[in-house]
């Protein structure tokens, strides 16, 4: 069955080399630190960023990207978005930000399924893949599995 995916805003962004970012929940402090600082480095260097950006971290790290200029992928673990945040109204307006759901309108919640197929969207649509913090017990450690061992950076050590 092919994947249903919607989009709302700059469809082109799809087509650009992109750098995912995904994270376990639990997370130290120092490695928040040295997420933060990589997404200033992100933003300054005007590189794509592709993430469902849940987490409280990843949230934290849409903000960031937001006060930059560079283009931004956000990928939902449920249906494409009815009304569009305030934050992130500009951003889309100005081409800059693409809201991504790889889900039907019937789903309408996420759930840790949906979390999974979110996430290996954004795997599979980027080239590099860096993680603020990685349970060993999770899913993202198994998802890390498939992926090239070249193309994933650890923030928190590994």
């Amino acid at each position: 069955m092919a994947q249903t995916v919607r989009m709302i805003g700059n469809v082109a962004l799809m087509d650009l080399p992109k750098t995912s970012f995904l994270s376990s929940r639990k997370i130290s402090p120092e490695a928040v630190l040295r997420c933060y600082d990589w997404a200033i480095r992100m933003r300054d260097e005007g590189r794509c960023v592709i993430s469902g950006f849940q987490s409280a971290l990843e949230k934290d790290v849409l903000r960031f990207l937001l006060k930059g200029t560079q283009p931004i992928v956000l990928v939902l673990a449920r249906r494409l978005l009815k009304i569009i945040p305030e934050d992130l109204r500009q951003p889309v307006a100005s081409g800059r930000l693409l809201i991504v759901s790889p889900f039907s309108d019937r789903i309408k919640r996420s759930d840790s399924s949906t979390a999974e197929t979110r996430n290996r969207f954004i795997l599979e649509h980027s080239t590099h893949h860096v993680f603020g913090s990685v349970d060993p017990n999770g899913h993202l450690a198994r998802l890390i599995l498939t992926l090239p061992l070249d193309s994933v950076e650890y923030l928190s050590g590994r």
